[in-house]
């Protein structure tokens, strides 16, 4: 499978709806969250007597895991269809920072377009291996050059992280 080099450009064309799918997430986890903090206090009340159904809090408490089951499809579905689907990839702990890379070529290698929840747009890259870390500024020259020059089927798809 050929991977899509992203250029700057249209990296920075999908970070508006990249943004609104993340506060949609972000909110899900916080509602999660939420969900799990009762639960717990179910689970301090009652320990397992609350998954008898005979239990005066167990109602609840299905409808509790059922939510919180329910809110952990809908952001898999978010990652998958919304942001998988676009070619970027959450590098580790990118769901919970705000970290998205977009694959893109530079001088015959595959490299990564780097943003950061809070960036008005991109002005990172790293390499593969490097992770977030191993930001580096793009240049100008690499702003415009990125995702252009290389044959993305020519380019080794085995060093991509997806």
């Amino acid at each position: 499978m050929t991977r899509h080099a992203f250029t700057v450009e249209e990296a920075n064309e999908l970070l508006p709806r990249l943004r609104k799918v993340l506060r949609t997430i972000r909110g899900t986890q916080e509602e999660a969250s939420e969900l799990y903090e009762r639960l717990q206090i179910l689970d301090a009340l009652w320990g397992e007597e609350v998954t008898r159904p005979n239990n005066p809090d167990h109602q609840e408490y299905a409808e509790l895991r059922g939510r919180l089951a329910e809110a952990a499809r809908s952001v898999q579905a978010s990652v998958e269809t919304e942001i998988r689907a676009s070619g970027v990839r959450f590098p580790s702990g990118g769901l919970e920072h705000g970290l998205l890379d977009f694959p893109t070529s530079w001088e015959g290698r595959w490299v990564y377009l780097c943003w950061h929840a809070g960036e008005d747009r991109i002005r990172y890259w790293h390499e593969v291996d490097a992770g977030y870390r191993g930001r580096r500024r793009l240049t100008d020259e690499q702003a415009e050059r990125m995702g252009r020059e290389d044959d993305p089927g020519a380019l080794d798809d085995s060093v991509l992280d997806f």
